[in-house]
């Protein structure tokens, strides 16, 4: 039996609308389609991502047992003769852009296959590595490319992206982000860091930690909790991390518990939550900074976990979830201080607590009056 006969392939799914959308499951099955393909591995790595997969019930076709990007997924599957990467971007020009950052990440020395934006009219296929194949393994990719191609409808491009834009100077790194639409968050490894006037906007870091953003309005206290970043090697979204709206399949729930238990403080919202909550003994969340909140707080309200969030004044400024809802617990909105402040008061009260969730939402606005923080209860 010839190598065309026991084809193996890799496929990693990158962000919630590519689930979504319903591609990622037809993807698949075209691939089950090609001849000689023995094996499909699938993973998805992020958290929105892992939880469209739980939507759509697809746990035990796509893999989302880790918190991993997308050039960890690829190096997970690079025993796999071919690879292919799914994704939805803004455009073909930042899905292309976005593609030439992770496969060079990744460091691989086997073949890609991007399927960028299926469904729209600058839907694309690009081909990372070519020159990494083997003669036979060569003539089999052709194939396959053609054959995703037609069943797609999708056109094989080169990448009509740029090169992630960076310089430096002095102490200074900048990192330019195209492709943003005025009032657009600005996210910096899962923390709003702030938000977008113009495009493009530039991002300026001085000896790690961010101190300007051109075209846009920084977010201190997201600055703060985010803390010293790389620019080189930071995750950078803008925009809203899922559009459209989801129904909770109860089915597939994560139960919380209702008595208590392990007490988790969160500040940034690129955490594995799913992880945390198979893994353990957690009876509620304390989410502080209103992105963390937005985020975590929509995630769990599929799993049945309590929150208390503690968020500031943008709380509703910065929307990051077309389907944008918080579950069952409080919201905290501070009046005279920042989130990052209140965060490492909690922290060092909090570490190690076992709480139920009206305890423990006790002991935290106790812990605020005893400090002089003045706060707006919602329930």
């Amino acid at each position: 039996m010839g190598f065309a006969m026991r084809l193996r392939i890799g496929v990693v799914i990158h962000g919630p609308r590519i689930v979504d959308s319903g591609y990622a499951e037809r993807i698949l099955e075209i691939l089950r389609e090609f001849p000689g393909v023995v094996e499909i591995g699938a993973k998805v790595g992020g958290n929105m991502g892992r939880v469209a997969v739980i939507e759509r019930g697809l746990e035990d076709v796509i893999d989302i047992s880790e918190r991993l990007y997308p050039s960890q997924c690829l190096r997970r599957l690079r025993d796999r003769d071919i690879l292919l990467l799914l994704n939805y971007g803004k455009s073909r020009e930042t899905g292309h852009t976005f593609g030439r950052m992770v496969v060079e990440r990744a460091g691989i020395d086997k073949p890609v296959i991007q399927i960028e934006r299926p469904g729209e009219d600058d839907g694309s296929i690009l081909v990372w590595n070519r020159e990494h194949c083997s003669e036979d393994v060569k003539e089999i990719l052709e194939t396959l490319i053609s054959h995703i191609s037609k069943r797609l409808g999708l056109e094989v491009m080169k990448c009509t992206g740029n090169k992630l834009s960076l310089w430096e100077e002095g102490d200074r790194v900048f990192r330019r982000i195209d492709t943003v639409d005025p009032g657009e968050s600005i996210l910096v490894n899962g923390v709003v860091v702030g938000r977008a006037l113009g495009s493009p906007v530039v991002l300026i870091a001085e000896r790690g930690r961010i101190v300007k953003i051109i075209q846009g309005e920084i977010k201190r206290d997201g600055v703060e909790r985010l803390g010293t970043v790389d620019l080189r090697k930071a995750i950078v979204k803008t925009g809203v991390l899922r559009k459209g709206s989801f129904k909770v399949n109860g089915k597939r729930r994560l139960r919380g518990r209702d008595s208590s238990g392990e007490v988790v403080m969160v500040d940034r919202g690129d955490i594995d939550i799913i992880g945390m909550l198979r893994n353990r003994s957690i009876s509620l969340l304390v989410t502080v900074g209103s992105d963390t909140t937005s985020i975590l707080g929509s995630i769990l309200t599929r799993f049945n976990v309590k929150i208390i969030g503690i968020v500031d004044e943008d709380f509703e400024r910065y929307k990051l979830l077309e389907d944008s809802r918080i579950g069952e617990g409080s919201i905290i909105l501070l009046k005279n201080c920042e989130c990052y402040q209140v965060g490492k008061l909690l922290m060092e009260h909090l570490k190690g607590k076992r709480l139920g969730y009206r305890e423990a939402l006790s002991y935290v606005i106790d812990l605020l009056e005893r400090h002089g923080v003045v706060y707006e209860l919602k329930k």
